[in-house]
């Protein structure tokens, strides 16, 4: 009788199995175990599959044995590109040496993650490279060119992912010169793909998948159908990023790199065949008029969209701006047509010219149903139409619940395109884990299904091993200014900064808005001021330094002497940030995350719940603070052997009816009635 794959991950996770061998200091946790079960059962069976693991659980192994022992294709699809190297450079591969599989994994990023051999070639001849600085990173990237086999930049120590040369040698779907490029053959875009498709096991993001489901583009169309097995970790995230790719973008910077990109070329290979210069500012001119007609707006302004214009702007200059920016494009596909046999360069410029002209065309008409549509303003203007969440895409496109009607489906630049796929694997039906430490404040999860169109799925709750009570500690200040208070950023500064000074550093102070972020920021490094410099700690802030290296700093200043870092922090900080042991004690955030109300995609959302007759703030906007809560709170304890405090400096979720939902998110920790208790916790964690 042959072993089934429930019996080989049961023996996996024995005390004296594989896994032993393969995790340091492993032991048998029950939720590890039972998650892991689950996932073996799915995969036997096919359907889909949501966990929410806690923090401790160790999902990671928890999908990653059953898959591999399962023998089936296997695509794990992640958040961050962060976790896809942790999970494709440690732990497949310690897993697949401990239980001696002959099996063969890739990592697959998208395409701004690779080196674009020919458009480094192009900036090499590049006169308007954006800064001095610039000449000797692309020294750089062009030594470490000749040695990679990748070619993916995460592999580029010292590069920083906010380099204005990154877009410059990286390619995108729109300036890929596809098999016309005369470096196709040694593309690292190219090569990634392949090892993809002949690998047992491929590691992807999340970014990657819907882009592909939106374009078609990225290989992913050759690889799904081909998959028995797909993993979605970090999956909380799936629909915020799903809705980006579902809808259409149109950008003033868009046209302005089509327009630097028509010049080089135009100037490379075919000067004086076309006038480059005229053309290149009908776009540039075009594009400017579109931001003037907006006018004035704090930077990060959203623009609701309702009507023929978005709000507060004059229709008919808005729809001629729109007209002026399209006929520009028509132009120069006019003007690259010419010149098409001269270079692959002119060809995929003239579908680009075509592609911005159609996706102009679209903007001057209706949004479509079930969708929003607005204007991100900063110093350059973005064009947004979105749906209002994926669930119509992930049952009729991925999962194939719903039987689609059409056969034809308009993409993000107006065409359409074709969906004919193989089915999923007979054997079963395919298997679908959807899993994250934090999916809703709910038993049945419903913060992520619903948006997620899984309604029907298996739902698993797993608790975190943790002692929160004993590690843990919360404590939300009764007698302090409202969050809507002026003075609350500068309270939130004093109380960070006298926990940091006690700790000696130690300190993670997370904001909901970048204006508290710099208020707090400017406020701590002010009062340090104050102590002796051996004393001092560094202020980290979000923004004046790359994430990776923030993060790498945060954690070396905890070992680094007396004084230790505070790193103050918004938005990508609240999820993904790992400091164990005791480089992190303190975490301090300093308001209930609720969603932005002046948001349009929120505003939509919560339109169209009301709508149904159901309360957009219990429905929508409590669990989405209670999930971002959870998220937030999650940086404190990441081993069963660390200790700290959690302090929301919000008073509402002591004052509230609704703050009782909130503190039962967020794990269970032991309370801290008042500052004297705040300050003997702070000394019983004293180093």
């Amino acid at each position: 009788m042959t072993e089934s794959l429930e019996d080989k991950v049961r023996e996996a996770f024995a005390p004296e199995g594989a896994l032993s061998r393969a995790a340091d200091q492993f032991r048998e946790r029950s939720g590890q175990t039972e998650m892991a079960m689950a996932v073996a059962r799915t995969i036997d069976q096919g359907g889909v599959l949501v966990v929410e693991a806690g923090t401790g659980v160790g999902k990671t192994f928890s999908y990653l044995v059953p898959a591999l022992l399962s023998g089936e294709r296997v695509l794990l699809s992640t958040a961050t590109k962060t976790l896809q190297d942790q999970l494709f450079g440690r732990d497949l591969p310690r897993l697949v040496e401990a239980f001696g599989l002959p099996v063969r994994t890739a990592l697959l990023k998208g395409r701004g993650s690779y080196l674009c051999l020919h458009r480094l070639d192009t900036a090499r001849h590049d006169a308007s490279l954006p800064e001095r600085g610039s000449l000797r990173t692309l020294a750089k990237i062009e030594q470490w060119s000749k040695a990679t086999r990748t070619g993916d930049l995460a592999e580029l120590p010292g590069l920083d992912e906010r380099s204005p040369l990154i877009p410059l040698i990286t390619s995108t779907r729109e300036n890929c010169l596809g098999a016309q490029c005369p470096q196709f053959k040694p593309c690292h875009v190219n090569l990634a793909r392949r090892e993809a498709l002949a690998a047992d096991i491929v590691v992807i993001n999340h970014h990657l998948f819907f882009a592909d489901l939106a374009v078609r583009e990225t290989g992913m169309a050759e690889l799904l159908p081909t998959v028995s097995v797909v993993v979605f970790d970090e999956a909380h995230q799936l629909n915020e990023t799903g809705v980006q790719f579902l809808g259409a973008q149109l950008g003033s910077g868009q046209a302005l790199d089509f327009a630097r990109d028509m010049l080089g070329a135009g100037l490379q290979h075919a000067r004086g065949l076309v006038d480059w210069q005229q053309l290149v500012a009908g776009v540039e001119r075009a594009a400017r008029e579109l931001r003037l007609v907006v006018g004035k707006q704090w930077p990060g302004t959203k623009l609701r969209w309702l009507g023929p214009s978005p709000e507060g702007i004059d229709p008919d200059a808005w729809q001629q701006s729109l007209d002026d920016l399209q006929h520009s494009f028509e132009l120069a596909a006019e003007g690259l047509d010419t010149v098409s046999e001269i270079s692959p360069d002119f060809v995929r410029l003239h579908e680009r010219a075509r592609q911005l002209a159609k996706r102009t065309a679209r903007f001057a008409l209706p949004c479509e149903v079930d969708s929003v549509r607005w204007v991100d303003v900063g110093s350059q203007l973005r064009l947004i139409e979105s749906p209002l969440d994926i669930a119509d895409a992930m049952r009729k496109r991925v999962l194939k619940i719903a039987d689609p009607e059409a056969e034809l489906e308009v993409d993000a630049y107006g065409e359409e395109i074709a969906r004919e796929e193989p089915p999923p694997p007979e054997d079963g039906g395919r298997a679908w884990v959807f899993t994250s430490a934090t999916l809703g404040d709910e038993p049945t999860l419903r913060w992520f299904t619903e948006p997620c169109g899984l309604r029907d799925a298996e739902v698993l709750r797993v608790q975190s091993p943790f002692d929160y009570a004993s590690q843990a500690a919360l404590y939300v200040p009764r007698a302090f200014p409202k969050p809507n208070d002026p003075a609350h950023s500068q309270r939130v500064a004093q109380l960070a900064a006298h926990g940091a000074t006690e700790l000696g550093g130690r300190t993670l102070v997370l904001t909901t808005t970048l204006r508290a972020l710099r208020t707090i920021g400017d406020a701590m490094k002010q009062q340090f001021e104050l102590l002796e410099a051996e004393l001092r700690p560094e202020v980290l802030v979000q923004g004046e330094l790359p994430k990776r290296v923030l993060m790498d700093r945060f954690r070396e200043g905890a070992s680094g002497g007396r004084a230790g870092c505070v790193l103050v922090a918004s938005a990508s900080f609240w999820e993904g940030f790992d400091a164990p042991g005791d480089a992190l004690q303190l975490v301090v955030i300093d308001k209930l995350p609720f969603p932005p109300p002046n948001d349009p995609l929120v505003e939509a959302r919560s339109q169209r719940l009301e709508a149904q007759g159901r309360s957009s703030f219990s429905d929508y906007s409590l669990p989405e603070a209670a999930v971002a809560l959870k998220q937030g709170a999650g940086r404190l304890i990441r081993r069963e052997t660390d200790s700290g405090v959690l302090a929301i400096c919000d008073t509402r979720l002591v004052a509230m009816g609704y703050g009782r939902r909130l503190l039962a998110a967020l794990p269970p920790m032991r309370r801290l009635d008042n500052e004297s208790d705040f300050n003997a916790a702070l000394e019983a964690l004293k180093p």
